[in-house]
C-alpha cells in the first residue's frame, strides 16, 4: 500500500468488514512504515467458528478489492502464500501471470522453491 494511504486503508478497510460482519475484530499489523500490513481479521466473540471461515472469500474480496483501488498490492516480496495464489487470478492480468510463471520456471525449473506458494507452474514442473 502506497504509504500516504495506509491510514485511509485501515480505516476503509475495517469498516467495510465491519458492516459485512459485525463485531468482526481487525488487526492490522506489520511493516506499516513501508506500507507492508497485514490486514488480519478475527471473529466476533462468540460467533461460530465454521459460519464465519465460511465467508473466508467474501472477507478477502472486500479488503482485496480496497487494496487494489489504492494501487496497493495483496501480496509482498516473499509471495503471496499458499492460501492466496489464486486470488492473483482476480487483480493480475493473464499476461503478468504469464510472465511471473516464466520467472518462476526459469529461476526454479524443479519447482522446488516455495512451491505453490507464489503461482503455480504446472504440476509437471514440481516434486
Amino acid at each position: 500500500m502506497p504509504v500516504s494511504r495506509v491510514a485511509d486503508f485501515i480505516i476503509e478497510a475495517s469498516e467495510a468488514v465491519a458492516r459485512a460482519i459485525p463485531g468482526i475484530r481487525p488487526v492490522a499489523f506489520g511493516h506499516v512504515g513501508d506500507g507492508n500490513i497485514h490486514f488480519n481479521l478475527s471473529q466476533p466473540v462468540g460467533a461460530d467458528k465454521t459460519a464465519y471461515l465460511a465467508r473466508w472469500e467474501e472477507m478477502n474480496r472486500i479488503v482485496h478489492d480496497i487494496v487494489a483501488a489504492r494501487n496497493g498490492s495483496i501480496s509482498a516480496e516473499h509471495g503471496i502464500g499458499r492460501m492466496k495464489v489464486e486470488e492473483l487470478t482476480h487483480y493480475k492480468a493473464k499476461v503478468e501471470l504469464d510472465l511471473m510463471r516464466k520467472i518462476k520456471a526459469a529461476l526454479d525449473p524443479e519447482g522446488i522453491m516455495n512451491p505453490g506458494k507464489v503461482v503455480t507452474i504446472g504440476a509437471a514442473t514440481r516434486r
